[in-house]
């Protein structure tokens, strides 16, 4: 059954819908309000609201299609990219609406950093795969540079397995490997966020474990925004899950909620039928 199959068993989506009062009181560092993405006259997403709370981390599940990937793009602004995007909305970080005009996107991309389905290590040394964001972030020091990249190395477990070889190609690593240097490398810019894009898809069970330990460990000192396909990765890591779905030729937030309530008790039926896997 596809995501776009209308399903008239279920209920439809209610127009209003909010989550319950009590998560909202807790800190956003990314509050999105009202925000809608279209390419020409194609709706991408329809208007959503979604508090991204700050050190927790944020699961954003639903099928293929319904613009999970694209809200994470928007906030980073690569949909800048594209000369048809049409963005309504507001998405504010620490209480600037970054989809301002005046957005140095340098310093956004700088405090939430992106981490992609596939593993993009740069195809140049593991060193150099550092210093060259570091010095074009500023740091030009030598030991400045070298406490940078041990400290994000140890950050992700990857220090006592690449130490040796920081000359080495970066492409030389395993996937996960590849996968936990791309996350060193956000990290050694100190970000506040992580918006992370199917951060396993690519990767074998093991591998996939290693980087779900690490999102654990990263818990508390970054707001971290994952999207996956994996429900039970989603159980395992998540704090909060919010549920999107393919509506009337678009995606539309469904609901949001503790990711107990979401996996346990939703208040939606389609997020029932999605996370019991009535539907795909």
């Amino acid at each position: 059954m596809s995501a776009n199959t209308t399903h008239s068993h279920l209920k439809a989506v209610p127009e209003n819908y909010k989550a319950p009062p009590g998560i909202d009181k807790l800190p956003a560092y990314i509050n999105i309000e009202k925000l809608s993405l279209s390419y020409d006259t194609q709706t991408i997403f329809e208007p959503l609201s979604l508090p991204i709370y700050q050190n927790h981390i944020n699961a954003l599940i639903g099928p293929s299609g319904c613009g999970k990937s694209s809200l994470l793009n928007t906030i980073v602004r690569l949909t800048d990219y594209q000369n048809n995007a049409k963005i309504k909305g507001q998405i504010h970080v620490n209480n600037k609406n970054v989809l301002d005009d005046s957005t140095d996107l340098i310093s956004l991309r700088q405090n939430i950093g992106m981490i992609f389905q596939k593993p993009m290590p740069f195809p140049m040394s593991i060193r150099k795969n550092f210093e060259l964001p570091l010095k074009e972030h500023g740091v030009k020091n030598k030991d400045e540079l070298e406490y940078k990249i041990e400290t994000a190395l140890k950050d992700v477990g990857l220090w006592d397995e690449v130490s040796t070889r920081l000359h080495q190609s970066a492409t030389q690593l395993s996937g996960g490997q590849q996968q936990r240097l791309c996350i060193a490398r956000i990290l050694a810019l100190e970000p506040k966020a992580l918006l992370m894009d199917e951060p396993c898809s690519a990767l074998d069970p093991i591998a996939t474990k290693v980087i779900e330990e690490l999102i654990l460990n990263l818990k508390g000192k970054y707001t971290i925004l994952i999207v996956t396909h994996n429900l039970s990765q989603a159980k395992r890591v998540a704090d909060y899950v919010a549920f999107m779905w393919y509506h009337q030729g678009h995606g539309k937030l469904i609901e949001h909620n503790y990711a107990d309530v979401i996996f346990n008790s939703p208040s939606n039926p389609i997020t029932t039928a999605y996370v019991q896997g009535l539907t795909e």
